[in-house]
């Protein structure tokens, strides 16, 4: 039997390659492993791996799913799997990277600081450059994205940087 993950939707098989005793390829780990609930309950998380510095160094041995990430990203980079349920909204936030969302199931809804607002459905994805935003599913379904976070400098408006406002740091249910 399936373990399912918190939002009702299947798990995720992760497979990690790496470079045996004579530098060939290898497969290093697999493991299927399903999202789970977030402290704020509207959706359902999983990271899948991340990285301490970018660029990347693949001579990291570590497992980058054990490297702390926050909620959102704290340097490097993250690839996590976001299960948004339905009827549920993240706050508005701001972070310092670029952001690529893929949606692979469902629809979300992208709302931006002025209230303009897009549906992005399967298959579609989100370049998100350290804008002001939201996240909104509207539909009766989960939504299934694949986030992968890059660490960037501030955007500069007039030459200052605007503020980071993590989700964490603008609404208390998403604090640990």
């Amino acid at each position: 039997m399936e373990n399912l993950s918190d939002s009702g939707l299947p798990p995720i098989q992760r497979v990690v390659t790496g470079h045996d005793e004579n530098g060939r390829a290898f497969f290093k780990s697999e493991d299927v492993t399903p999202t789970r609930m977030i402290a704020s309950g509207d959706a359902s998380f999983l990271s899948i791996w991340a990285t301490q510095t970018v660029p990347a160094d693949n001579n990291d041995e570590r497992d980058g799913r054990e490297l702390p990430t926050g909620l959102t990203l704290e340097g490097g980079s993250v690839i996590r799997i976001v299960d948004m349920l339905p009827g549920k909204e993240s706050p508005m936030h701001r972070t310092n990277s670029i952001d690529y969302g893929i949606v692979l199931k469902g629809a979300i809804e992208l709302e931006l600081e002025d209230g303009r607002k897009k549906t992005i459905g399967e298959n579609g994805i989100i370049i998100q450059r350290g804008t002001n935003h939201l996240w909104r599913n509207t539909t009766d379904s989960v939504c299934r994205i694949a986030f992968i976070l890059i660490e960037a400098p501030a955007y500069l408006h007039n030459g200052a940087p605007l503020d980071e406002a993590k989700p964490e740091d603008v609404h208390p249910a998403y604090k640990d």
